[in-house]
């Protein structure tokens, strides 16, 4: 049985995207004793019906996720190359993570996307085009996670994204500027033209969008109440013969050859907390080591001044440097974990710190930084306490910019997440995960989960996770505090970005000690918090 029907999608639509929500994601605050998602307004709405009507974390994310896919099409979408979620359960704090990373075609080698004098790909080919594509994981990904740990059936939680591909919605002025900053790949793709243009030009503010290809698939998938025919049937033949006809590498051999997986989170306890992320190839481990080498000098002991700035700073480029030369997919590389939440490695990497913070200097590390927009998160809590938190996405804006035609199926672009040069951890291979900066992140006090959090924003979002769990875990503050308090950026090398609410008196002795200090904007930070005294479930994002 549908829930969702064509009148409610329409009520939603009109309340959530005719106001330009499907751009800019609000800040606020949501209270309720049934529970709440936050993260994306559609979504939203979506989620909360599934647990209004008894569904659990898991029903109500997976339902918000699928919505996202079509209500957020810039950001991801069903055809989105990937992500991860974390789950932590109430009873017996247990703590899982689902992989629904993007693998890359078994015909990807290490040397497949030539570099021009400058080092960048040429063309572009890793970014745009059917060569970015590899093996879409977001349909796979909702349902092993349904599959594991929901209550309720593919053919319910999918409902709200039929009927919002079918009924379309109006479309904002920020959703039809996105659309044109595309056009140039979407006039050489004839399933994007289809979908995006009428009468050879891009959408325009106020017209309907509507998507009936990709409504009709996600049917079609809601009557088998199964997304396996997506990898694995007549939907994933017709995705590998549109890969073929348009020189992309992707076949129904490696569409079948897909698997979501269900894998331990990595984990951090410091302050009573304990702290669980997705693993590689996401982005968490980041996260983790930075905060593990707080935890060595103490940093929570420290008193407030830009010398706490300073280690702050310095323990993020730390991780992104050792992110940046070590990491990519565990199973085709050593990825050294263990030893980079070592005791005796964070202290190491604290001595090292805390002697350039008392000189005023900052480390010798040299990193690459790139833009990486784009994504959504989801972070949801029930009435039980159960938390989920998913983060998925196409990469950059529309991903790859092309479409499956007769789909309506938009893809993402992972394989640009790889690094273009050979020999690295992270180079393209058969089969490989890239590495994202996807980090959905779960905090438990006495085995009970008690924040869920994650962020968008590419290259961002690593540091805006960090930036709230120094907040809540080392300082102290709640949820709304810490969701609100001002964020800085860095990916390893001198460059440095404050939110303009960051304190003025720090710009001046960061430059000093050698820092190129600019002005800029944070990761969008959703978040949900459980009081277990109380059974109160909250949400606030910015």
């Amino acid at each position: 049985m549908q829930h969702f029907t064509r009148r409610r999608m329409i009520e939603w639509t009109a309340k959530s995207v005719g106001a330009g929500a499907l751009i800019q994601w609000t800040a606020g605050q949501t209270t309720s004793a049934q529970g709440v998602v936050s993260g994306e307004p559609t979504a939203e709405k979506a989620g909360a019906e599934v647990l209004a009507r008894g569904g659990n974390v898991v029903d109500a994310i997976v339902c918000a996720a699928l919505t996202a896919a079509v209500a957020s099409p810039h950001n991801t979408g069903i055809g989105g190359y990937g992500g991860h979620m974390t789950i932590a359960l109430a009873k017996g704090g247990r703590a899982t993570s689902i992989d629904f990373n993007s693998t890359a075609p078994a015909a990807a080698r290490d040397d497949m996307f030539p570099l021009d004098e400058k080092g960048n790909v040429r063309g572009a080919v890793n970014q745009f085009g059917w060569l970015a594509a590899g093996v879409p994981g977001v349909l796979a990904g909702m349902q092993l996670a349904l599959e594991k740990h929901g209550t309720q059936s593919f053919r319910d939680v999918v409902a709200p994204a039929v009927a919002l591909a079918r009924d379309g919605f109006k479309l904002s002025a920020g959703f039809a500027t996105t659309m044109r900053g595309c056009s140039a790949q979407f006039k050489t793709d004839a399933g994007s033209q289809k979908l995006y243009f009428k009468d050879g030009e891009p959408l325009a503010a106020g017209a309907m969008f509507r998507n009936p290809d990709l409504a009709a698939m996600l049917a079609t998938l809601a009557e088998r109440n199964s997304a396996d025919s997506f990898y694995r049937g007549d939907i994933a033949q017709q995705m590998a013969d549109a890969f073929k006809k348009n020189g992309g590498l992707v076949t129904a051999d490696d569409l079948a050859a897909y698997r979501a997986r269900e894998v331990e989170p990595v984990a951090l306890s410091w302050r009573g907390f304990d702290i669980r992320t997705a693993p590689p190839t996401a982005g968490g481990l980041t996260v983790l080591q930075a905060l593990a080498i707080l935890r060595a000098m103490d940093w929570d002991k420290q008193p407030a001044g830009f010398a706490r700035t300073h280690a702050r700073i310095e323990a993020l480029r730390f991780a992104w440097h050792d992110r940046l030369r070590w990491l990519g997919d565990p199973d085709k590389s050593e990825v050294p974990v263990a030893k980079m939440l070592s005791t005796d490695y964070a202290g190491e990497a604290a001595a090292q710190i805390q002697r350039v913070v008392k000189d005023g200097k900052i480390l010798p590390l040299r990193t690459e930084s790139r833009r990486q927009p784009g994504t959504i998160n989801l972070s949801a809590v029930d009435r039980h306490g159960n938390m989920a938190v998913c983060t998925l996405t196409h990469g950059g804006s529309y991903g790859a910019r092309v479409t499956v035609d007769g789909l309506g199926l938009t893809l993402g672009h992972g394989m640009s997440r790889f690094e273009p040069r050979p020999g690295h951890p992270n180079s393209p291979g058969p089969g490989k995960r890239p590495l994202h900066n996807m980090c959905p992140t779960i905090v438990l006090r006495d085995g009970q989960p008690v924040l869920a959090l994650g962020a968008r924003g590419g290259r961002q979002i690593p540091n805006a996770v960090f930036e709230v769990l120094t907040q809540f875990v080392a300082l102290g503050r709640d949820m709304s505090e810490a969701v609100a308090a001002p964020r800085l950026h860095t990916e390893g090398n001198a460059g440095l970005q404050f939110e303009k609410s960051w304190p003025a008196g720090d710009v001046e002795p960061a430059e000093r000690a050698g820092y190129r200090v600019t002005q800029g904007f944070a990761a969008v930070v959703s978040a949900v918090s459980f009081d277990p005294k109380t059974g109160g479930c909250r949400a606030a994002g910015r």
